[in-house]
Protein backbone atom coordinates (compact mmCIF):
# COMPACT_ATOMS: atom_id res chain seq x y z
CA UNK A 1 0.00 0.00 0.00
CA UNK A 2 2.56 2.61 1.12
CA UNK A 3 1.82 6.19 2.02
CA UNK A 4 0.16 8.77 -0.21
CA UNK A 5 -0.20 12.53 -0.07
CA UNK A 6 -3.23 13.54 1.96
CA UNK A 7 -5.96 15.99 1.11
CA UNK A 8 -6.52 19.28 2.87
CA UNK A 9 -9.02 19.36 5.71
CA UNK A 10 -8.71 17.09 8.71
CA UNK A 11 -5.13 16.18 7.90
CA UNK A 12 -4.36 14.42 11.16
CA UNK A 13 -7.39 12.14 10.88
CA UNK A 14 -6.37 11.05 7.39
CA UNK A 15 -2.78 10.44 8.46
CA UNK A 16 -4.00 8.38 11.42
CA UNK A 17 -6.21 6.35 9.07
CA UNK A 18 -3.27 5.63 6.76
CA UNK A 19 -1.06 4.61 9.66
CA UNK A 20 -3.78 2.31 11.01
CA UNK A 21 -4.16 0.67 7.60
CA UNK A 22 -0.41 0.08 7.34
CA UNK A 23 -0.42 -1.51 10.79
CA UNK A 24 -3.52 -3.66 10.31
CA UNK A 25 -2.42 -4.85 6.87
CA UNK A 26 0.96 -5.93 8.23
CA UNK A 27 2.95 -3.54 6.06
CA UNK A 28 4.14 -2.13 9.37
CA UNK A 29 4.47 -5.46 11.25
CA UNK A 30 4.04 -5.95 14.98
CA UNK A 31 7.29 -5.04 16.72
CA UNK A 32 8.72 -3.14 13.77
CA UNK A 33 10.02 0.43 13.85
CA UNK A 34 8.00 2.86 11.75
CA UNK A 35 9.80 5.14 9.26
CA UNK A 36 11.48 8.26 10.69
CA UNK A 37 9.55 11.50 10.83
CA UNK A 38 11.26 13.21 7.82
CA UNK A 39 10.40 10.24 5.63
CA UNK A 40 6.77 10.29 6.74
CA UNK A 41 6.52 14.04 6.17
CA UNK A 42 7.89 13.69 2.65
CA UNK A 43 5.64 10.76 1.73
CA UNK A 44 2.47 12.34 3.10
CA UNK A 45 3.08 15.91 2.00
CA UNK A 46 2.10 17.35 5.38
CA UNK A 47 3.89 19.25 8.12
CA UNK A 48 5.89 17.76 10.96
CA UNK A 49 3.25 18.80 13.49
CA UNK A 50 0.56 16.81 11.67
CA UNK A 51 2.73 13.68 11.63
CA UNK A 52 3.63 14.13 15.29
CA UNK A 53 -0.03 14.60 16.24
CA UNK A 54 -1.01 11.42 14.37
CA UNK A 55 1.80 9.42 15.97
CA UNK A 56 0.84 10.70 19.44
CA UNK A 57 -2.80 9.75 18.81
CA UNK A 58 -1.78 6.16 18.00
CA UNK A 59 0.59 6.09 20.97
CA UNK A 60 -2.37 7.05 23.15
CA UNK A 61 -4.50 4.20 21.77
CA UNK A 62 -1.63 1.76 22.29
CA UNK A 63 -0.92 0.92 18.66
CA UNK A 64 2.46 2.67 18.69
CA UNK A 65 5.13 2.84 21.37
CA UNK A 66 7.90 5.48 21.53
CA UNK A 67 11.34 4.33 22.63
CA UNK A 68 13.56 7.16 23.75
CA UNK A 69 16.60 7.56 21.56
CA UNK A 70 15.51 4.77 19.22
CA UNK A 71 12.26 5.56 17.45
CA UNK A 72 8.61 4.54 17.43
CA UNK A 73 7.53 0.89 17.23
CA UNK A 74 4.31 -0.95 16.42
CA UNK A 75 2.99 -2.13 19.78
CA UNK A 76 -0.33 -3.68 18.70
CA UNK A 77 -2.00 -4.35 15.37
CA UNK A 78 -5.55 -3.39 16.32
CA UNK A 79 -7.38 -1.24 18.81
CA UNK A 80 -8.77 -4.38 20.43
CA UNK A 81 -5.31 -5.80 21.02
CA UNK A 82 -4.08 -2.49 22.38
CA UNK A 83 -6.98 -2.23 24.85
CA UNK A 84 -6.42 -5.79 26.09
CA UNK A 85 -2.71 -5.13 26.43
CA UNK A 86 -3.31 -2.06 28.59
CA UNK A 87 -5.68 -3.94 30.89
CA UNK A 88 -3.55 -7.07 31.12
CA UNK A 89 -0.59 -5.03 32.38
CA UNK A 90 -2.53 -4.42 35.60
CA UNK A 91 -3.55 -8.05 36.15
CA UNK A 92 -2.14 -10.68 38.51
CA UNK A 93 -0.76 -14.03 37.38
CA UNK A 94 -3.79 -15.82 38.82
CA UNK A 95 -6.14 -13.42 37.01
CA UNK A 96 -4.41 -14.18 33.72
CA UNK A 97 -4.48 -17.94 34.39
CA UNK A 98 -8.23 -17.71 35.04
CA UNK A 99 -8.73 -15.95 31.71
CA UNK A 100 -6.51 -18.49 29.98
CA UNK A 101 -8.65 -21.29 31.43
CA UNK A 102 -11.76 -19.69 29.98
CA UNK A 103 -10.19 -19.15 26.57
CA UNK A 104 -7.88 -22.12 26.10
CA UNK A 105 -10.18 -24.98 27.10
CA UNK A 106 -12.71 -24.16 24.40
CA UNK A 107 -9.99 -23.05 21.99
CA UNK A 108 -8.27 -26.42 22.33
CA UNK A 109 -11.50 -28.26 21.53
CA UNK A 110 -12.24 -25.97 18.58
CA UNK A 111 -8.69 -26.34 17.25
CA UNK A 112 -9.11 -30.12 17.28
CA UNK A 113 -12.18 -29.79 15.08
CA UNK A 114 -11.01 -27.04 12.73
CA UNK A 115 -7.25 -27.60 12.38
CA UNK A 116 -5.89 -27.75 8.85
CA UNK A 117 -2.87 -29.62 7.52
CA UNK A 118 -0.89 -26.39 7.86
CA UNK A 119 -2.01 -26.04 11.47
CA UNK A 120 -0.97 -29.62 12.23
CA UNK A 121 2.49 -28.92 10.84
CA UNK A 122 2.77 -25.70 12.86
CA UNK A 123 1.65 -27.39 16.09
CA UNK A 124 4.04 -30.32 15.60
CA UNK A 125 6.91 -27.92 14.96
CA UNK A 126 6.03 -25.72 17.94
CA UNK A 127 5.60 -28.69 20.28
CA UNK A 128 8.98 -30.10 19.25
CA UNK A 129 10.64 -26.71 19.77
CA UNK A 130 9.05 -26.43 23.20
CA UNK A 131 10.31 -29.87 24.21
CA UNK A 132 13.81 -29.05 22.98
CA UNK A 133 13.85 -25.77 24.90
CA UNK A 134 13.02 -27.53 28.19
CA UNK A 135 16.52 -28.96 28.41
CA UNK A 136 18.38 -25.96 27.06
CA UNK A 137 18.72 -24.04 30.31
CA UNK A 138 17.71 -20.80 28.62
CA UNK A 139 14.58 -19.52 30.39
CA UNK A 140 13.86 -16.81 27.84
CA UNK A 141 14.06 -19.35 25.00
CA UNK A 142 11.71 -21.70 26.86
CA UNK A 143 9.16 -18.94 27.51
CA UNK A 144 9.25 -17.94 23.83
CA UNK A 145 8.85 -21.57 22.70
CA UNK A 146 5.98 -22.18 25.11
CA UNK A 147 4.13 -19.09 23.91
CA UNK A 148 4.72 -20.05 20.27
CA UNK A 149 3.15 -23.44 20.94
CA UNK A 150 0.03 -21.94 22.53
CA UNK A 151 -0.31 -19.39 19.75
CA UNK A 152 -0.13 -22.22 17.21
CA UNK A 153 -3.05 -23.95 18.93
CA UNK A 154 -5.06 -20.73 19.09
CA UNK A 155 -4.35 -20.05 15.41
CA UNK A 156 -5.75 -23.50 14.57
CA UNK A 157 -9.19 -22.35 15.74
CA UNK A 158 -9.40 -20.13 12.68
CA UNK A 159 -11.26 -17.55 14.78
CA UNK A 160 -9.80 -14.07 14.12
CA UNK A 161 -11.48 -12.50 17.17
CA UNK A 162 -10.05 -15.15 19.49
CA UNK A 163 -6.64 -14.81 17.84
CA UNK A 164 -6.75 -11.03 18.41
CA UNK A 165 -7.82 -11.48 22.03
CA UNK A 166 -5.03 -13.96 22.69
CA UNK A 167 -2.40 -11.89 20.93
CA UNK A 168 -3.45 -8.89 23.02
CA UNK A 169 -2.59 -10.92 26.10
CA UNK A 170 0.94 -11.73 24.90
CA UNK A 171 2.80 -9.62 27.47
CA UNK A 172 0.67 -10.96 30.31
CA UNK A 173 1.07 -14.51 28.99
CA UNK A 174 4.83 -14.09 28.84
CA UNK A 175 4.94 -12.92 32.45
CA UNK A 176 2.69 -15.79 33.52
CA UNK A 177 4.75 -18.45 31.74
CA UNK A 178 7.99 -17.01 33.16
CA UNK A 179 6.53 -16.99 36.69
CA UNK A 180 5.35 -20.60 36.45
CA UNK A 181 8.69 -21.65 34.94
CA UNK A 182 10.55 -20.15 37.90
CA UNK A 183 8.38 -22.15 40.30
CA UNK A 184 8.64 -25.42 38.36
CA UNK A 185 11.73 -27.57 38.89
CA UNK A 186 11.13 -29.73 35.82
CA UNK A 187 9.37 -27.99 32.90
CA UNK A 188 9.86 -31.09 30.75
CA UNK A 189 7.53 -33.00 33.07
CA UNK A 190 4.87 -30.27 33.18
CA UNK A 191 1.60 -31.96 32.18
CA UNK A 192 -0.68 -31.36 29.27
CA UNK A 193 1.34 -29.85 26.46
CA UNK A 194 2.32 -32.95 24.51
CA UNK A 195 -1.13 -34.35 25.22
CA UNK A 196 -2.71 -31.18 23.83
CA UNK A 197 -0.65 -31.34 20.66
CA UNK A 198 -1.53 -35.01 20.16
CA UNK A 199 -5.23 -34.43 20.76
CA UNK A 200 -5.50 -31.48 18.36
CA UNK A 201 -3.57 -33.37 15.69
CA UNK A 202 -5.79 -36.43 16.19
CA UNK A 203 -8.93 -34.31 15.98
CA UNK A 204 -10.12 -35.23 19.49
CA UNK A 205 -11.84 -32.17 21.05
CA UNK A 206 -12.58 -33.86 24.40
CA UNK A 207 -8.97 -34.91 24.93
CA UNK A 208 -7.76 -31.49 23.80
CA UNK A 209 -9.97 -29.72 26.32
CA UNK A 210 -8.83 -32.09 29.10
CA UNK A 211 -5.17 -31.49 28.22
CA UNK A 212 -5.62 -27.72 28.39
CA UNK A 213 -7.29 -28.03 31.77
CA UNK A 214 -4.42 -30.18 33.06
CA UNK A 215 -1.62 -27.72 32.34
CA UNK A 216 -3.61 -24.69 33.48
CA UNK A 217 -4.64 -26.42 36.73
CA UNK A 218 -1.03 -27.39 37.35
CA UNK A 219 0.11 -23.80 36.77
CA UNK A 220 -2.56 -22.43 39.10
CA UNK A 221 -1.53 -24.85 41.87
CA UNK A 222 2.10 -23.84 41.56
CA UNK A 223 1.28 -20.15 41.82
CA UNK A 224 -1.15 -20.60 44.70
CA UNK A 225 1.37 -22.79 46.55
CA UNK A 226 4.01 -20.05 46.34
CA UNK A 227 1.86 -17.38 48.00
Amino acid sequence: MGLSAVRTGRLCDEVVAQFEELIESGEWPLGSKIPPEPELVAALGVGRNTVREAVRALEHTGLLEPRRGDGTYVRATSGLRAAILRRARRSTVLDVLAVRMSLERDAAATAAVRRTDADITAIRTAAAARRASCDGGDRAAFVAADLAFHHAVIAATGNPVLIDLYTGLTDALQHTVATVDELDDDPAAFPGHDELAAAVIAGDPVAARTAAESYLDAARRLVEGSR
